[in-house]
């Protein structure tokens, strides 16, 4: 089936992670994201482990479905091939600074002239309006900023935390795709294209204080900020006998029968502390230890039995490793073996949404630099003198006539 995205054409001139995130999920959509490298590629490319050079796994995860072509945009002739590219693409992506897109001549106003209708999107650290507008941002800074590490003290590690994955470069990069999409809509509703920026200390201070306004969302306040649920010290998987299970017991009924299920059916209606969710979020500490003493008496395939018997939510708890070899996945046919041209075999994930008509899927492995630059050129109409004299940095011949 032809995704959803089919005839879209992406201009993607993002790096690292947060805007090729989101212009892979375009790609596995449908659409034709054209990924503009510099000479050098991008940076992720380096990011080992890797067969050959400038195909690091980092890379190969987050590029796949895309056409790649290597222009310097510092060369005036390399910028206006990439104009003639934008005037006849969909959408343009950025996730630089936008003065540095400005010092390119790539502004919206400069792209807008060639193609009035493009969607030009930002992914950037900060808006525009603040003190912070200049600065550099990466996934460490924001999350920092966001107060994503404070809440790891706040629930009583010793130490403040960064989350182990790259939580805001992709949570940006979703909020992106959402963005685009309906941009797209827009227009195709008016026929009007617009400039959008998507930045990343807004994004995830939306998405960290959504838990934890809490009683600073009033004014005046009602009670202090955090979420006391989530920022419960014992709010972890609990250790059983033999190792860690994912369990969570939250309404009246699933207390109820946890209670019955450890021969304690009294404590549910004796003890003040379990009454209602208040009571329980109020003494939510001293509730998760209680749990916690319990589970490490069993073993986790004990608990499961047990917990999905009484209708409590459960999981086991994956590693990397092991999560590769779960039962549900594999069913499902989430992880798939696939042949890239010159990396051989990998290991490549499906799209995890499930459509009836326009099923999204990936459509190319991930690109080599510049691989194709030639084609991408000769598409927009570029002669051979032209291709030819941006070619020495990076390499790709010309096919023979």
């Amino acid at each position: 089936m032809p995704g959803p995205l089919q005839g879209v054409r992406v201009l993607d001139l993002t790096t690292v992670l947060m805007g090729p995130y989101a212009t892979q999920i375009l790609a596995d959509y449908g659409a034709d994201v054209i990924k503009v490298e510099p000479p050098e590629g991008d940076g992720t490319r380096g990011i080992g482990p890797m067969r050959s050079p400038g195909m690091g796994a980092i890379f190969l995860n987050a590029n796949r479905g895309k056409r790649s072509i290597a222009l310097d945009l510092k060369n005036p002739e390399a910028r206006k091939a990439l104009l003639e590219l934008a005037s006849a693409s969909d959408v343009l992506v950025y996730n630089t600074r936008p003065q540095a897109m400005a010092r390119l001549g790539l502004s919206y106003e400069e792209v807008r002239a060639v193609n009035p209708g493009i969607v030009y999107v930002g992914l950037f650290g900060f808006g525009r309006g603040g003190p912070y507008a200049d600065k550099p941002a990466y996934d460490d800074l924001i999350q920092g900023a966001a107060g994503l590490p404070a809440l790891s003290l706040l629930s009583g590690s010793p130490v403040p935390r960064y989350v182990p994955t790259t939580i805001a470069d992709r949570t940006v990069g979703l909020s992106a795709v959402g963005a685009i999409l309906a941009a797209l809509f827009h227009r195709q509703r008016t026929g009007e294209g617009q400039s959008i920026d998507v930045p990343m200390f807004e994004t995830m201070t939306q998405f960290v204080m959504g838990d934890h306004l809490a009683g600073r969302s009033f004014v005046p306040p009602e009670g202090p900020t955090g979420y006391a649920r989530l920022l419960a010290h014992e709010r972890r998987p609990y250790a059983t006998a033999d190792g860690y299970i994912c369990a969570l017991i939250y309404s009246d009924k699933q207390w109820k029968n946890f209670c019955a299920l450890i021969g304690q059916a009294g404590m549910f209606t004796d003890d003040a502390r379990l009454k209602n969710l208040t009571t329980r979020t109020r003494n939510i500490d001293a509730l998760y230890r209680f749990v916690g003493e319990t589970m490490a008496t069993r073993s986790t395939a004990e608990w499961m039995d047990v917990l999905e018997k009484a209708d409590i939510p459960c999981m086991p708890m994956h590693t990397p490793d092991s999560i590769l070899d779960d039962p549900h996945l594999r069913a499902v046919g989430f992880f798939r073996e696939i042949d890239h041209p010159s990396e051989g075999r990998l290991v490549s994930m499906a799209v995890p949404s499930s459509w009836s008509q326009t099923q999204p899927a990936p459509t190319r492995p991930a690109p080599r630099l510049g691989e194709h630059t030639v084609e991408v050129l000769t598409e927009a109409g570029l002669g051979e003198d032209r291709i030819r004299a941006l070619l020495p940095a990076f390499k790709p011949e010309i096919p023979a006539p």
